[in-house]
């Protein structure tokens, strides 16, 4: 009698083990037609061999996840608790779990760029609030008929692999299936080795695509992004200050300004050495302290921050093609003195003057910002110095800030244009609550600052942290999500 109820418990698993399998391959399916969404997250490999990976890639890695889950999941439910109909109904829903994971992951890809992870749980959260809170009623309708379908969907192939399971082990469309996929599998990892000795970004760059695939390195965000050096990789970080080919595109519309009649003018002072900044703040006792300055150590990539409001990324290009800042709009008007934006026309009675090493005493009524451009040394990526202002709202803020966020502040909190401030600059309101990245670009490096740590991340792949305070290394992995913003937002006027 024992015997005959073990054969009968061996009976189950076996036949649970391979309905299990015939489910799984089904769910295999269904996880390719969803996780197209990460083929299309990302511009498409430039290269023959870079598409044939993404397609052996998505494949494989797609299966193998999927059928890790069933390892994981059902088949040890199946040996402990060989109960067909219990085992069916546990199956589909945590299919169904896992299914639902997979879009909802695959949309956070497409649209921030990163998967699923804790560290930018703030970020998603606020992705999902901003399309639930437009339409609620639809968004949840969507959402629970998307649900109800998945589980209808693991339902009816659990029922058919089930009662058709003797027809379907006649079937030899299994093993080819599964063999093909073997083969996917073993040639995606032999083309990413290949690729990563001979340096072929084109492959490496899609490292992250898929969840739980290679980890994210600076090398391939770099690549994904069209920032790597490869020249300069290959040569071993020789120097190159060129910026990357970028094609400045004008903005489709940029919002107009109404300015109030008794609206304030500015000046933003830009001095060359301590000692002018130190001159100038002791003829003008008005001016306080506001905060810790981090700018780059090249001085025509500060004068770029502060006269466009931009990254230094945009200088070349906008500079080559004598292209106005992009705030510079009627009624807003400018003067500068800076020689190597002499295209600039200069406006009479300007609202914005931005001046270097200009010592002219300051009329009582205009709004002074000033700062010096000194670096300790030339070798330097960045260097932060003190920023001063006659604003009083201004004073000791407690944090670094840039100096495109010198126009971010005056265009939202003087001039009372929010909307061009956040159209036409990449930068933040130094009194708002912005949530932009704060980031820059200087000779052929992506700074990232984020409270007290600097990232910089050079077009060789190299990177490294620095304490913004105190100026020491700081050993940490890379925060992959916020660079990726932070990359988002640096590209938002290149054409490429």
């Amino acid at each position: 009698m024992n015997l005959t109820t073990q054969n009968q418990f061996s009976s189950r698993v076996s036949q649970l083990l391979a309905w299990g399998h015939w489910f799984t391959l089904a769910n295999i399916g269904l996880a390719l037609l969803l996780s197209l969404a990460y083929l299309f997250a990302d511009a498409p490999p430039a290269t023959a061999v870079g598409t044939f990976y993404m397609v052996v890639t998505w494949l494989s890695h797609t299966a193998f996840i999927t059928f890790l889950a069933f390892v994981l999941t059902i088949f040890p439910l199946s040996l402990v608790f060989p109960y067909p109909r219990h085992i069916r109904g546990m199956a589909s829903v945590l299919a169904t779990i896992g299914m639902t994971l997979l879009a909802v992951d695959a949309f956070v890809y497409y649209n921030l760029g990163y998967h699923l992870n804790y560290s930018a749980l703030g970020e998603i959260l606020s992705l999902f609030w901003r399309n639930v809170s437009n339409t609620p009623a639809l968004s949840t309708l969507m959402v629970s008929t998307f649900v109800i379908l998945i589980l209808a969907y693991q339902l009816i192939v659990s029922n058919y692999t089930w009662h058709h399971l003797s027809d379907l082990k006649r079937l030899r469309i299994g093993r080819a299936i599964t063999t093909a996929l073997v083969v996917c599998f073993a040639l995606s990892h032999s083309i990413h080795i290949w690729a990563d000795a001979e340096l072929k970004f084109d492959i490496t760059k899609q490292d992250n695509m898929l969840p739980l695939s290679y980890p994210t390195t600076a090398k391939s965000l770099l690549a994904k992004n069209d920032l790597l050096d490869l020249k300069r990789y290959q040569q071993e970080r020789s120097v190159n200050v060129n910026a990357p080919n970028v094609s400045f595109v004008m903005p489709a519309q940029l919002p107009s300004c109404n300015l109030a009649k008794d609206a304030a003018a500015v000046d933003i002072r830009l001095f060359s050495s301590e000692a002018d900044l130190t001159r100038f703040i002791e003829a003008n006792p008005a001016l306080r302290l506001v905060a810790p300055i981090l700018h780059p150590a090249n001085a025509e990539d500060t004068i770029f921050n502060a006269l466009y409001g931009l990254p230094s990324y945009y200088r070349q290009s906008m500079s080559k093609d004598h292209i106005d800042p992009l705030w510079r709009r009627t009624p807003l008007t400018l003067q500068t003195n800076l020689a190597q934006f002499d295209f600039i026309h200069n406006d009479a009675d300007a609202l914005v003057k931005v001046t270097l090493d200009e010592h002219m005493p300051v009329q009582d009524s205009h709004t002074v910002f000033a700062f010096t451009l000194a670096s300790e040394s030339t070798e330097r990526i960045t260097a932060i110095n003190q920023l001063w202002s006659s604003d009083s709202r201004l004073q000791n803020l407690g944090h670094i800030v840039q100096p495109q966020d010198i126009l971010a502040t005056v265009l939202a909190e003087h001039l009372q244009c929010p909307e061009l401030a956040t159209s036409a600059l990449i930068a933040n309101n130094m009194l708002g609550n912005d949530t932009q990245p704060n980031i820059n670009y200087s000779q052929g490096v992506f700074i990232a600052l984020r409270k007290d740590r600097i990232t910089l991340l050079s077009s060789d792949g190299s990177y490294k942290h620095i304490s913004a305070s105190e100026g020491f290394n700081v050993d940490q992995e890379l925060n992959v999500p916020f660079l990726i913003q932070g990359l988002k937002q640096l590209k938002r006027f290149n054409a490429q």
